[in-house]
């Protein structure tokens, strides 16, 4: 079929139509002007927040907030869960991977969802997703049950999630979309904060299904009334078709790509455990060819496609690149906390599942209320320091974990994690702000598409990474609690934390490079 010509970036960051990417973009934004979409600055009145703007981002915001949280809250329990399901290490995490892999896979739809149902629609749909999950969890009692349910719970929230940014990006004005996405940002990750330690409080007095009968009303009596007044649409829908091919072939690629970080891990654990571990090898490998090869033919395919399933040519330009590897990146860590200090604390310091979430709770919660203020600092300041600074706060936070690795205490871990958490939610969420203010407004759909798919990516690559290296330090050390045990989880939690400290340096790196370049183009300009 003929490819469709729509505006899109060229590689110098020109869009057809001369629109160019904008020069605060590395840092040097004239005072009193604001920023616009499509890069342009001009002076104008302060503009207020509409009210029913912000009652859309609280019902949709509620929404994917309480999903994040009913995955963050069972990481803390995945030492309860091993022994119900009687289940090891490498299994139960997929209860956290398969529901962020599925989120993954169902975000690139948004675009798709975006342009062809109105938002109300849409935001209905991901309700009842989300208590139909909650519901199986609370009947399922086998863990192929409770599996099904993490997919169902998934798919609602990789619908509310993007479009919660959606709504921002449309409806916000101009001078204040960097804050509304760090308020945005800020309804995402309080829930990993919080979830932790609401587990560990749960597990300590009440069944762990029990979250689930309390998460149902909030999102039948809170969420969806205030939906049902505040969302509005603000532009036509479009008689768009879904491509079943290229969502076929995004299904495959990034699932092929966790199960072959999953299988590698299990191989490798059982070689060092004296295991047979060609099987699981074999896995890996076909899983990703068949990944890689699937993302392969979904670029190719979007670039033949008379409607693909997300427009893919703004990711031409070298400077959205540069944002997309540290957006997809960032969140392995991010994410990745979540499971590493709660399961390092129980199964290396000896803490309970409540001291373990604990942990967790003043770098997340008080790290996320950083958010708004990031993406304030972004409105007056440009992306550069803001980022840069708050990323290499991060940096020392996670070199400082590695250093002090095998003589940790519950205090320094929950210290050290609060630096992180506070610069982690500085910056982020400015990364694709500055992003999607680099594109022409018609692709932002399809940026925050590629963009939210990535983070959920980065999410369930990571979880699925470290856990798998604290199953190759543990391998063969006998009976959970014993001595030995829990000096092989503390070196795991070392190999850990050094490969932190590659990922966060090298997406470093990746923004600098953006910065530098976006700073010549616009000496250029």
């Amino acid at each position: 079929m003929k490819r469709t010509r729509q505006p899109d970036t060229n590689r110098n960051g020109r869009t057809i139509g001369g629109e160019e990417r904008s020069s605060c973009v590395n840092g040097q934004q004239p005072q009193g002007t604001h920023v616009h979409r499509n890069g342009e600055a001009s002076a104008t009145a302060p503009e207020r927040i509409p009210k029913r703007l912000i009652g859309s981002i609280v019902s949709v915001g509620s929404l994917a907030f309480i999903g994040i949280l009913t995955e963050t809250v069972m990481t803390v329990l995945f030492p309860e869960l091993m022994a119900e399901f009687h289940v090891d290490t490498a299994t139960v995490q997929w209860i956290t991977t398969i529901y962020l892999l599925v989120v993954g896979v169902t975000m690139p739809i948004s675009s798709y969802l975006n342009r062809r149902f109105t938002m109300k629609s849409t935001f209905i749909a991901a309700v009842i997703l989300a208590v139909l999950g909650s519901c199986l969890m609370i009947v399922g009692h086998s863990f192929p049950v409770i599996l099904c349910a993490r997919v169902v719970q998934g798919v609602g929230s990789g619908i509310a999630t993007p479009l919660m940014i959606n709504i921002i990006l449309e409806q916000s004005p101009h001078s204040k979309v960097g804050r509304l996405m760090g308020v945005g940002s800020l309804v995402i990750t309080v829930a990993p904060a919080i979830g932790p330690t609401v587990g560990g409080a749960v597990a300590n007095v009440l069944p762990w299904r029990s979250i689930f009968v309390i998460v149902i009303p909030i999102v039948l009596l809170v969420s969806l009334p205030i939906g049902l007044i505040c969302i509005h649409q603000t532009r036509p829908t479009q008689p768009t078709k879904l491509n079943p091919l290229q969502f076929v072939a995004i299904v495959i690629g990034l699932s092929g790509l966790i199960l072959a970080l999953n299988q590698t891990g299990v191989a490798v654990s059982t070689a060092v455990a004296g295991g047979a571990w060609a099987s699981a090898a074999v896995i890996a490998a076909v899983s990703l060819v068949a990944g890689v090869g699937a993302l392969v033919f979904f670029a190719w395919s979007s670039r033949q496609s008379f409607s693909p399933l997300i427009r893919l040519g703004w990711l031409r330009d070298p400077v959205v690149l540069l944002h997309l590897l540290p957006y997809t990146m960032l969140p392995m860590v991010g994410i990745g906390f979540g499971y590493v200090i709660t399961n390092l604390a129980q199964l290396s310091l000896h803490t309970t599942a409540l001291v373990a979430g604990m942990l967790v709770l003043p770098g997340a919660l008080l790290g996320a209320f950083f958010a708004p203020v990031g993406g304030m600092l972004y409105d007056k300041h440009g992306p550069t320091r803001p980022i840069l600074i708050a990323f290499a706060c991060c940096i020392a936070a996670v070199a400082l974990m590695l250093v002090f690795s095998m003589h940790l205490t519950p205090v320094l871990l929950a210290l050290f994690y609060f630096v992180f958490g506070v610069g982690y939610a500085l910056g982020f969420s400015n990364i694709m702000t500055d992003a999607i203010n680099g594109i022409h407004r018609e692709f932002t759909p399809d940026g925050n598409a590629v963009f939210n798919t990535a983070l959920q990516f980065g999410g369930a690559a990571g979880t699925t990474l470290f856990s798998t290296v604290f199953a190759i330090a543990q391998a063969g050390a006998g009976v959970e609690h014993s001595p030995a045990f829990a000096h092989t989880t503390a070196v795991g939690g070392a190999w850990t934390f050094a490969v932190m400290l590659a990922i966060v340096c090298v997406a470093w790196v990746c923004l600098f490079a953006a910065f530098r370049m976006s700073a010549r183009r616009a000496a250029r300009a």
